[in-house]
């Protein structure tokens, strides 16, 4: 029986490193398969493990696996998506952020936004992973509005200790008596599409289907990260050649364009081209659907205390590294 118990302990432990060699390998399989197992087999190889048995990978030892490597599955309710634009059946798991990754974070520009971004979606890259059955999706279909509460939950991961905590100063809604506010995902107030928009959700498309009287079917969604990256390299690329763009397009556009893997450039500027033929009623139809549909987190954070609402503005005291950099020393020197 000890015989036995070890020798499952030497075989979860060979496949945690397996699957430590594609840690970070965050990209979507080409296909609705599972990857391929002589892919497997070469980020096995890579490390010296030999080649690992596929039919080992039952969900029990697949679970013992994610408890090695420290992957935790997300509840997507705490999302302010609630995860209804992903696949039925997707899985969202998260990892403590790791010394290399934080280094990386730390070099973050914070008055260069293109900069900050690819700074925040790195963590995200890196610590975030997303499946749907046996198909491996990218972190840049997770959306743009979700993102905040993955780093949260990351840092959540990465810094347990009481003393880590992000402390906001708050109020107290009936009195002008202070409080503190934990900066954390359970103090988050997410935006609420209201009834008029949701009533277009198809829950089999997992997007909205907006039946119009002027503009036809238009079909939208909040955009993923993957959309804005793209979109923001249009805009980078606009600003660096000193073309105009055309500001009420872009606010438009990360609702309209749901698959990030065909956006580029090009298609972009298709997309503008399509845009401006657009007549009167159906810029205002689909601007007005886009201010609508915007999910995401409140300005405020709201707690109770002794029955009583304490809101504290929304901010990162010390910046947006304070997520992954202690700003609070003083509690680290002896």
């Amino acid at each position: 029986m000890s015989e036995d118990k070890n020798k499952m302990s030497a075989e979860e432990a060979k496949m945690a490193k397996a699957l430590a060699a594609k840690d970070g390998i965050n990209k979507p399989t080409p296909n609705d398969n599972a990857p391929a197992a002589n892919d497997m087999e070469a980020a096995v190889d890579a490390v010296g493990l030999g080649r690992v048995n596929m039919s080992n990978f039952t969900p029990d030892k697949a679970q013992s696996s994610d408890s090695a490597l420290g992957w935790h599955v997300l509840d997507q309710t705490t999302l302010p998506s609630q995860g209804k634009f992903y696949p039925v059946d997707s899985i969202i798991k998260i990892r403590s952020a790791k010394a290399a990754e934080i280094r990386h974070f730390s070099t973050m520009d914070e008055n260069n936004y293109i900069d900050m971004e690819e700074k925040l979606n790195s963590v995200v890259e890196s610590c975030a992973q997303i499946t749907s059955g046996n198909r491996r999706l990218s972190y840049k279909d997770i959306l743009e509005e979700d993102r905040i509460v993955l780093l949260l939950s990351i840092r959540d991961l990465t810094f347990p200790e009481p003393e880590n905590k992000l402390m906001l100063a708050g109020k107290f809604e009936k009195s002008k008596k202070k409080q503190d506010v934990e900066l954390s995902v359970k103090n988050l107030v997410p935006s609420i599409i209201d009834a008029e928009i949701e009533r277009y959700y198809d829950d089999k498309q997992r997007t909205y289907v907006i039946k119009t009287r002027s503009a036809g079917e238009i079909i939208m969604s909040p955009p993923t990260i993957g959309v804005m990256q793209e979109i923001t390299q249009y805009l980078k690329d606009r600003n660096e050649k000193e073309i105009e763009f055309d500001k009420a397009f872009i606010q438009v556009l990360p609702y309209i364009q749901g698959d990030w893997k065909t956006l580029s450039l090009t298609k972009i500027f298709q997309l503008e081209i399509d845009y401006k033929a657009w007549d009167q009623k159906k810029f205002m139809i689909v601007y007005r659907l886009a201010e609508r549909m915007r999910i995401g987190v409140q300005a405020t954070l709201e707690t109770t205390v002794d029955g009583d609402l304490v809101k504290a503005p929304l901010e990162f005291p010390g910046g947006i590294k304070s997520l992954f950099i202690i700003s609070d020393l003083a509690g680290e020197l002896l």
